[in-house]
C-alpha cells in the first residue's frame, strides 16, 4: 500500500483524533511526526504520543470491543 502525500498525514491525524473522540478517548500528543517532512520522500508518520494508563486502558478496551465484532 502506497503512503499518501505528506500533506494527507494531517487529514489522517484529524480522522484518528475524531474517531478516538467519538469513543471518549483523547491522546494529547497525537500529531504528525516531524520526520514526515525530513528528506526527499520519507514515509508519512503519525505520532501517537504518550498517554496515561487510564487512557491506554480505554483505548485497549475500545480496540478489543471492535475486534470482537
Amino acid at each position: 500500500m502506497n503512503d499518501p502525500a505528506p500533506h494527507d498525514v494531517h487529514d489522517c491525524v484529524e480522522q484518528l483524533r475524531t474517531a478516538l473522540a467519538a469513543l471518549g478517548i483523547t491522546l494529547p500528543s497525537l500529531g504528525v511526526d516531524p520526520l514526515t517532512f525530513a528528506g526527499s520522500s520519507p514515509p508519512s508518520l503519525v505520532a501517537l504520543g504518550n498517554c496515561n494508563t487510564a487512557t491506554a486502558r480505554e483505548l485497549a478496551a475500545a480496540l478489543q470491543k471492535a475486534a470482537a465484532r
